[in-house]
Order: C-alpha cells, then sequence, then structure tokens
C-alpha cells in the first residue's frame, strides 16, 4: 500500500475509533490498537508530511504555543439566556409563550456547567473554534479545540457550518489535576467550570490537549440551509454529523413534563461524570422562535431554570454564641441572608472555637456556605482572597453570655461549658429537650409554648410539667391557653410517665448521649438502678461507649440521684419498655437507610420497629449498609445503592415484613 494510502487509511480507523470512544461510548478497538495506530500514524506523517491531513488525530496533541488569542466577532451574537428559579417562574415562561398565540413544545436539555463555545467548518473540516466572550466578541482558540477528542476533526459530510455548545470538565479529571497542582505546591481548582475555561485558554495547545476536556454541542446554525424545521430535529442531525451530544435530551409536549424532566436531572445530577447547574427548555419550531423574538440580551424562546445553589457565598457579618442544654457553648455564624437550595439562609452553627481557628474564619470576612445533608447550612471557608484588611479576628468568649459565668472546657475536649446548673438558657433548652419527640415526646410543648411556661414561672425544672395540673386555673388565667388545648396537654404528659428507660435516659440530657445510645444501656441493663449502680469501668466496656461518653454517665448519677429519685416518686417509668429481646434474622443488627416517600408510615414510625428490633438506622448510603427501603421520589439514595449492589426494600416489601413481625 502506498504511504498516502496508508496515512488516510490510519486516520480514517483512528477517527472512527475517537467517535465511538467519545462520542458513542462504545470502543471498537483496545488502547493498545489505538496507540499502535497511532505511532504509525505519527512516523508516516514524518516521513511523508507532504501527505499529513487536517482531520489527522496527530492535530490533537497540541502545537506550538502561541502569544495570544486573536479576537474574534461572532457573525450571529451569542445570547445568554435569562433564568428562572422555581415552578412558578417556570410556567409564567410557559404563559407569556401562549400569549403569543403559540402551543409550546419544549427540548429540555442539561445545563452544562462549563463554557460556551463555537465550531466553524468549512467543507466538512474543522477550521476555527472560537469562545463565546461577551456574547459578541470571543477569542480564536482552534489550537486547543483541535485537542478536544469529542470534537470532530472532520464532519460525515463535507458540509460549511457553525455550531455552538459546551466545553467542559468531568469530575474525575479535574480531581486528578488537583492532586498533582498540590503534589507541585499549586492552589487547587476551585471548580469543573473555571477548570475548564482555563484550560480552554492554555496559550501552549499541548497543556490544554493533557486536561482531557470534553463538549456537548446543542446547538446549529441556520438549520434551513439544511431543511430543518425543529431544535429537536437539528439535534438529531448534529449527531449524525458525527457531534457528541447530550443524551438526556427529552422533546416535550408541554410543561408538565418540563418539570418531569426537571425532576429526573435532580435525581440523576450527583451521580453524573460531569457537572449540571439546571435544565434549558426551549421551543422546539424554529418559524415559532423568530415569532416569539428575543430582547437585547436573551431569547424570548428559552430560558433556562437553575438548580438551587449547593454553596453560596455571603458576609459573615458576626458571631454569637449561644448556651446548650447541656451548658455547650456554640458559636453561631451571622451572615447577611442568601439563598441557598431555595431558603434564605442567615445563620449557621461553627460548631466550636476550634473549628473557627482551623477555618481561619474572621469577622467580616466572604465566606462559602452549603447545606449539608441539603438541610442544615454550614460554613466551609473564607475566600481569603476576597479580605479588604479590616475583618476582624475570632475571639473565643470566657465567661457565658446569659450568666457571666466562667466557661469551663474539660481536658481532651475541644468544647467549652457554662459549669452553672441554674443558667436560664441551660434551663430552657433542657426543658425544651425533654419534651421533644425523640424524648419524652410530650406533644403540645413546642419550643414557644415551653419558653412562656418557663417565664411566667410554672416550669423551671423538668419536675414541674408534671406539676401543671395543679396550676391549670392560674395558665387559663394567660392569653392564648384554652380549656381544651390545656387538657390535652395535661393528658400527654401523664402519658409521657410511661415512655420507658430508654427514653428518660436520652430526655434528662446526660451529655453526649443520644437516642441510639440511650436505647443501648436501656437495653443492656433494663432498669435506671442497674444502670446507676454500675463503676466508670463497667460502662466503658460497653460497645460504641468508651472512656468519655463512660465519665459522662458515671459523673451524671453521681451528681443527679436526687433528680432521678424525684422523677421515680412522681411516677415515670424506669425500666425497659418491650420486655425480652425481639429478634428478626432480616432487622437485628441489620444497617438500614430509608429514602423517599412512604405512604402507610412516618419516618420516625418504621425507626421506632426497626431499632425495637435492633436494627440500626443511618442517613446515608455506603458499602456497609445491608437494607435500603424506598418509597416514592427516592433519590441519589436509591441510585447508591443500586450501584453497591444493596438489598433494596419498596413499600410493598417493607409491609409484607412488618406483618409476619406481629406473627412472631
Amino acid at each position: 500500500m502506498k504511504p498516502q494510502e496508508r496515512i488516510a487509511e490510519l486516520i480514517d480507523i483512528l477517527n472512527e475509533a475517537s467517535y465511538r470512544y467519545y462520542v458513542l461510548d462504545n470502543p471498537t478497538i483496545t488502547d493498545q490498537e489505538y496507540d499502535k495506530y497511532l505511532r504509525e500514524l505519527i512516523n508516516l506523517e514524518e516521513k511523508y508530511p507532504e501527505y499529513a491531513r487536517e482531520d489527522s488525530p496527530t492535530k490533537r496533541v497540541g502545537g506550538a504555543a502561541v502569544e495570544k488569542f486573536d479576537k474574534v466577532t461572532h457573525q450571529t451574537p451569542m445570547l445568554s439566556l435569562s433564568n428562572v428559579f422555581n415552578e412558578e417562574e417556570i410556567r409564567e415562561f410557559d404563559k407569556r409563550i401562549k400569549k403569543e398565540g403559540i402551543t409550546p413544545q419544549y427540548v429540555c436539555e442539561q445545563k452544562i456547567d462549563g463554557l460556551s463555545i463555537s465550531l466553524i467548518y468549512k467543507n466538512g473540516l474543522l477550521v476555527q473554534g472560537v469562545t463565546r466572550g461577551d456574547g459578541l466578541t470571543g477569542e480564536d482558540v482552534t489550537p486547543n479545540v483541535k485537542t478536544i477528542k469529542s470534537i470532530p476533526l472532520k464532519l460525515t459530510e463535507p458540509i460549511d457550518v457553525e455550531v455552538r455548545g459546551e466545553v467542559f470538565m468531568h469530575k474525575k479529571t479535574l480531581a486528578k489535576l488537583n492532586e498533582e497542582r498540590e503534589k507541585e505546591g499549586l492552589p487547587a481548582l476551585a471548580n469543573v467550570r473555571n477548570a475548564a475555561a482555563g484550560s480552554l485558554r492554555q496559550l501552549d495547545s499541548k497543556v490544554a490537549a493533557q486536561r482531557e476536556l470534553d463538549t456537548f454541542i446543542y446547538y446549529l446554525m441556520e438549520p434551513e440551509k439544511f431543511g430543518i424545521t425543529t431544535h429537536y430535529d437539528a439535534i438529531m442531525y448534529l449527531r449524525k454529523l458525527g457531534f457528541k451530544t447530550m443524551s438526556e435530551t427529552k422533546l416535550v409536549n408541554d410543561i408538565e413534563g418540563v418539570l418531569t424532566f426537571i425532576k429526573r436531572q435532580l435525581e440523576l445530577r450527583p451521580n453524573l461524570s460531569y457537572e449540571i447547574d439546571g435544565v434549558v427548555m426551549k421551543h422546539n419550531v424554529f418559524a415559532e422562535q423568530l415569532e416569539i423574538g428575543n430582547t437585547a440580551k436573551y431569547p424570548k424562546w428559552a430560558t433556562a431554570y437553575k438548580f438551587p445553589a449547593e454553596e453560596a457565598l455571603t458576609r459573615l457579618k458576626d458571631i454569637i454564641f449561644t448556651v446548650g442544654r447541656t451548658g455547650r457553648i456554640t458559636p453561631n455564624a451571622v451572615l447577611e441572608p442568601v439563598i441557598l437550595m431555595g431558603s434564605t439562609i442567615s445563620r449557621a452553627t461553627l460548631h466550636n472555637a476550634d473549628f473557627v481557628t482551623s477555618k481561619g474564619l474572621k469577622i467580616g470576612d466572604i465566606v462559602a456556605i452549603k447545606k449539608a445533608g441539603d438541610v442544615i447550612p454550614a460554613v466551609t471557608e473564607a475566600i481569603i482572597s476576597r479580605r479588604t484588611g479590616k475583618e476582624k479576628d475570632f475571639v473565643m468568649i470566657s465567661t457565658c453570655p446569659m450568666c457571666d459565668t466562667s466557661l469551663v472546657k474539660r481536658s481532651g475536649q475541644v468544647d467549652y461549658f457554662c459549669p452553672n446548673d441554674t443558667c436560664p438558657a441551660r434551663n430552657i433548652n433542657s426543658l425544651i429537650h425533654f419534651v421533644s419527640r425523640d424524648a419524652m415526646n410530650i406533644e403540645g410543648l413546642g419550643e414557644e409554648i415551653v419558653e412562656e411556661l418557663y417565664n411566667l414561672g410554672f416550669v423551671k425544672r423538668i419536675p414541674d410539667f408534671y406539676d401543671l395540673k395543679s396550676k391549670k386555673d392560674q395558665i387559663l388565667e394567660f392569653d392564648g391557653y384554652g380549656e381544651q388545648s390545656i387538657n390535652k396537654i395535661l393528658e400527654n404528659i401523664e402519658a409521657s410517665k410511661e415512655r420507658g428507660l430508654a427514653r428518660v435516659l436520652f430526655a434528662i440530657g446526660i451529655p453526649g448521649i443520644g437516642s441510639k445510645t440511650a436505647k443501648v444501656l436501656a437495653h443492656r441493663f433494663g432498669n435506671i438502678d442497674a444502670l446507676m449502680s454500675r463503676k466508670k469501668e463497667d460502662l466503658e466496656n460497653i460497645p460504641d461507649i468508651g472512656n468519655i461518653l463512660a465519665t459522662n454517665i458515671y459523673e451524671y448519677f453521681q451528681t443527679h440521684q436526687d433528680f432521678i429519685t424525684e422523677l421515680k416518686n412522681i411516677g415515670i417509668n424506669m425500666n425497659e419498655v418491650g420486655g425480652e429481646r425481639k429478634e428478626n434474622e432480616l432487622i437485628t443488627n441489620k444497617k438500614f437507610v430509608i429514602t423517599g416517600t412512604i405512604n402507610d408510615y412516618t419516618r420516625n414510625e418504621i425507626k421506632e420497629i426497626l431499632e425495637s428490633y435492633d436494627g440500626i438506622v443511618s442517613e446515608s448510603v455506603s458499602k456497609n449498609t445491608d437494607v435500603v427501603i424506598v418509597g416514592d421520589s427516592p433519590g441519589s439514595k436509591y441510585d447508591k445503592a443500586v450501584s453497591l449492589n444493596i438489598t433494596i426494600w419498596n413499600e410493598d416489601k417493607l409491609k409484607e415484613i412488618f406483618a409476619n413481625l406481629d406473627k412472631d
């Protein structure tokens, strides 16, 4: 075979292999074969440079560095999209299109967290790649674009065309890149978008080639030239030309279809190899897009729904301190209000003084916050580059902010405590905790009611709850308290006496003893007297207790014997409820996660049943999870369970198992 023919053959083999690997995710040759063919092609092109082609894969390795990028004016401006942030705004967008007398039909696409690119082809060959820039003028980054293996250097048809899409970096690529930068003493790149943008604008295309960038192409310019009348058909044509397009692209007939698509993307998002920050919806018919028109900045026929922010920046205005029920002092961030995942955040816990110091936080800093577990707002870091010099250092207080008692800190612990048993803040919080759902579960005594009863002088100590019956007439004299509601509260207080030892141990507020540990102790000892008689060394030998908790338990009962006697005299049950230990091979000692909406049980009911058979319920799925219980709209926990091959119970399976428990 002549050299020119072999070069052409190798280019076709390698380009087809790259297309199937990087675009279709369906490799047809091994990496070893690819490398062998590529080495042969490189050798032939070096020997016969006159036969090298512009679509050769050897062009992807990068060439000589350039001094700067040339500016390029887009023939058609690259408009940005308007944003919507909730269902109401999505429906308003739909209504505006209907007001034009048009029946909407939407193409839904993922909104990729990358940067926009325009690609220009002549006779089917890539001749130019231009960044979006300001929408009117971008930068010519053609040498770098050619290093991106999912971008075809040659199309399947010899046409002149401009297409637009998104350049992005995969999550694992960023992680690998940051590992390398850390070894070199360089700062980590903040996110995939910044990493992709920085990589595409490397003056040395060899560096860009090492960054393993990827693309999705989602827009065809001048579709009428190719007889295409809808956006969805344009996407199909782009695929035919050899471009990589988003597999998660869907044509829907109404706004309900859009909302369903958004829900699916939120579920898929955590397990995607790339980052998405929303969903784009575009009216499908090109002729009707022209009727709907554009504003100066945005097309009116398309918009982007932005997912609720998982992280946001705001200012740390102050650090204040609160006193918990055990006397623990917690620093809290006072923030400039910011919307995060759909809710306005103005406060966040800072845990303890060591946490603040380790994060290097200063009052006045711009800080990043996120929602831990999608629920609790947490400060993750200070943005050092945003400091002005006016920030104030954090200083840990030395006295209780409520009672001015000097704080204490035990050896080996990170927390400071107020040691004053009569501290008002400690008292109120301990009372609220005592009546809470997982403790004595006294319905009707919410936080505001407990605080009011405290301030009115009716409840100062836990035993006072059980004396409220004698003060009923006095309470009824105050606004907001009716006979029926007071009677219901008093009934619930009386019923709480039979909650049993586990709830009592959690409710009385022994430092470090949560509801799970309380159940372990109740199950182990059966009654309060057996527990109180144990030495610290005995407690240390109990699994999951350890030295610190054993010390807390032992010291608590040494100093609170009169209090426990008082609770006994009131009639509170100090024995384990439930009699003999119950076992079930499907539940006992198994680890469970509950996700989604279960129709016939509350999560708390499921948790209580599982724990009554010594099942362990946790919040996150891991390789140690035995069973994931799945209801409606389970989200990413279900996907992770599937990926880890964990046993899954749907609601029917759960009901079947619970029904059989009743027969045991």
